[in-house]
């Protein structure tokens, strides 16, 4: 059993950059972030696999979002810049073991790791 706990979110400016932060507490093929902004269906963000040869983003996500990671740390981060009012959503962190497909991965079945959510607000 993998736990993931988010860290960084809040209220921030439009304009803004903020860093979320997931640790887990063990080493894991793939780590990602999802969001589910108020009444709105959850969706894929970014992920990554251990070597980083893997990305994924969300058509979305390209350009303002970056994912990383520190492998040493357990840690991914996503950093989310030029924020906007429509990016205010709780963001959850997951995780998982084994491979993974550009495909696969915006489908939240491929996840079996949740954190609990970050929530980030951004104010025009």
């Amino acid at each position: 059993q993998v736990q993931l706990v988010e860290s960084g979110g809040g209220l921030v400016q439009a304009g803004g950059s903020l860093r979320l932060s997931c640790a887990a507490s063990g080493s894991t093929s793939y780590m990602g972030w999802f969001r589910q902004a108020p009444g709105k269906e959850r969706e894929f963000v970014a992920c990554m696999n251990w070597s980083g040869a893997n990305t994924y983003y969300a058509d979305s996500a390209k350009g303002r979002f970056s994912i990383s990671r520190d492998n040493a740390k357990n840690t991914v981060y996503l950093q989310i810049n030029s924020l906007k009012p429509e990016d205010t959503a709780v963001y959850y962190c997951v995780a998982r073991f084994g491979l993974l497909s550009s495909h696969e991965s915006s489908t939240e079945n491929e996840w079996p790791y949740w954190g609990q959510g970050t929530q980030v607000t951004v104010s025009s």
